[in-house]
């Protein structure tokens, strides 16, 4: 999201600021709302509808599905797929943040390598931005789980060879294909409506800090964009158009400008993409390009990804004081947990410039603003 802050209007209130996102949005394992019941018909319209079920109940603007990877909604998801573990696994956790690498972040524009492309996203240096980084909690995992053991047997039947296991798989064509499919649909639309509310609580946090209306505010959703979902997407293999199931998992899309799956006002330029980074360093916003498509499917890195495992985290940061460290620097986090805290910390995770560094000169996404954080929650 961006704003129409700059930085030094919130360097006062950022430990403010993110006290108020800790209160207003359930972080932690676990972490459920105890003001939003769900019951099984409501949650069943979530998994249908998506971020349009979060529009119709007031949480955000119609606006907002212009900026969100299939309007918020992806078709053909069916309820009936997804059991009732998952669905009890869920109905709590709408509207929470979740643990791990999850976070909400308010940062800053502090580098522009694009003023073009920037300008088309209406992002500019030292502007106050947020990244709300989650996804469709227990009820994605479950869904996961109870596939894996179908696709275990599924493997079995259809005679797949596998040089690992955990690569169980399914013909997109059969019936445990077309089913798992319908599930993932229904979780991504959790996970869609999840980070809808996500904003409408940032930006109501954002309102009561500053006292500032939206209006004056200017929280405005730039994208939103899956990593970790198979697609069914067109493209040309071997000179020829073809129908290809695309798996991102920690990847995320990268097409390029005209593509007709990108919004309107992004034509021009190319889809966002958003690489975030750790709590300590940075993340970066950059475009899609036509070599994403000719090489990659579409697709470029999602996150700097782990050097560290949570275990080796925990080791590394023995004695350390990770919340001092941070702060020391300008950034103030704060996590459900201190265990988070430790798992999270910056020398568990590759150097994020580096990674888009990669990235932008192999040519698959392209570099347009760099976002410091001063704010963090952590679940």
């Amino acid at each position: 999201m961006r704003s129409g802050l700059s930085r030094t209007d919130i360097q006062g209130r950022i430990k403010e600021l993110v006290e108020g996102l800790f209160i207003n949005i359930p972080s932690g394992v676990g972490s459920h709302r105890k003001d939003l019941k769900l019951n099984r018909e409501e949650e069943r319209r979530v998994l249908k509808k998506g971020a349009k079920w979060a529009i119709e109940k007031g949480f955000g603007s119609a606006e907002d599905l212009e900026h969100i990877e299939e309007h918020g909604c992806i078709e053909g998801a069916n309820p009936d797929r997804v059991s009732e573990k998952a669905m009890e696994r869920g109905r709590a956790q709408l509207g929470t943040l979740g643990s791990g690498n999850h976070f909400v972040e308010a940062g800053y524009v502090a580098e522009v390598f694009d003023e073009a492309i920037a300008r088309t996203l209406g992002l500019y240096k030292d502007q106050v931005t947020i990244i709300i980084h989650t996804g469709s909690r227990g009820l994605g995992h479950q869904v996961c789980d109870d596939y894996i053991r179908v696709m275990m047997n599924a493997t079995r039947k259809h005679q797949i060879e596998l040089p690992d296991p955990q690569l169980c798989c399914a013909p997109v064509s059969s019936s445990e294909g077309k089913e798992y499919l319908e599930a993932m649909a229904c979780a991504a639309n959790f996970a869609f409506t999840n980070r809808q509310m996500i904003t409408h609580w940032v930006r109501e946090t954002f309102e009561q800090v500053f006292q500032k209306s939206q209006k004056d505010l200017r929280l405005d959703l730039i994208y939103d964009v899956c990593h970790n979902i198979a697609k069914i997407e067109t493209h040309t293999v071997n000179g020829k158009k073809k129908k290809l199931c695309v798996h991102r998992k920690g990847a995320t899309r990268a097409f390029p400008p005209h593509h007709p799956d990108i919004p309107s006002d992004y034509q021009s330029i190319g889809q966002p993409v958003l690489i975030p980074g750790d709590m300590g360093r940075c993340s970066y916003v950059l475009v899609g390009t036509e070599r994403a498509m000719e090489e990659t499917f579409g697709s470029t890195c999602h996150g700097a990804g782990r050097v560290m495992s949570r275990h080796q985290a925990i080791k590394a940061a023995k004695g350390r004081a990770i919340a001092r460290e941070l702060e020391d620097k300008g950034i103030v986090v704060k996590g459900a947990s201190q265990g988070t805290l430790v798992e999270e910390i910056s020398d568990a995770y590759k150097d994020v410039n580096d990674v888009v560094d990669v990235v932008h000169h192999a040519g698959i996404s392209r570099k347009v603003v760099k976002l410091v954080p001063m704010g963090v929650i952590k679940g």
